[in-house]
């Protein structure tokens, strides 16, 4: 098992935490959270602006690494602040163990992680909850650029989650 699997139990434990996303319209609870209460929500919506242009520009299917770099032209292109693979050190009982190298980080606050996958699931969402553990991050989002309309995920990294072991 390396740093980045999750036992069966750990992601079960994980989703039982989440709260339903299948709100509508029609739902008495549909805007009941603000606006405001949306951690990091106008550079995740930039982020996403972006890697949408990516997409329509580049088309789907490609392998992951041409995403990744289109999403640092468009960065530039709109003034967002990156990383580019940035290295944070894993430690374990005070021990560097390894590195995590990302695809890209944004506004020094969120882990951006390009994907050619069929879909999003509990594995890749584990994955993102470990990579802002080790990170110190709070928000990530996960980028599917298999088919022709984008597939992404925000994952935010709760309380309970802050148990990283961070220089």
């Amino acid at each position: 098992m390396n740093a980045n699997d999750f036992p069966p139990d750990f992601v079960n434990e994980q989703q039982s935490r989440r709260q339903p996303h299948r709100v509508t319209e029609g739902s008495p609870v549909f805007g009941a959270v603000g606006d405001s209460d949306l951690l990091l929500k106008d550079e995740v919506y930039k982020i996403v602006g972006c890697a949408m242009e990516v997409l329509n520009g580049l088309g789907h299917g490609l392998h992951e690494k041409p995403y990744e770099n289109a999403l640092v032209v468009e960065f530039g292109l709109n003034s967002i602040p990156f990383a580019q693979q940035p290295r944070y050190d894993i430690i374990y009982k005070q021990v560097k163990i390894g590195e995590y190298v990302p695809d890209l980080t944004a506004f020094a606050a969120v882990v951006v992680d390009a994907k050619v996958i069929d879909a999003i699931t509990d594995h890749e969402r584990g994955k993102m909850i470990n990579y802002l553990r080790i990170s110190g991050l709070k928000v990530g989002v996960i980028l599917n650029f298999k088919r022709a309309k984008l597939e992404w995920e925000r994952i935010v990294l709760t309380g309970a989650d802050l148990t990283a072991n961070r220089r």
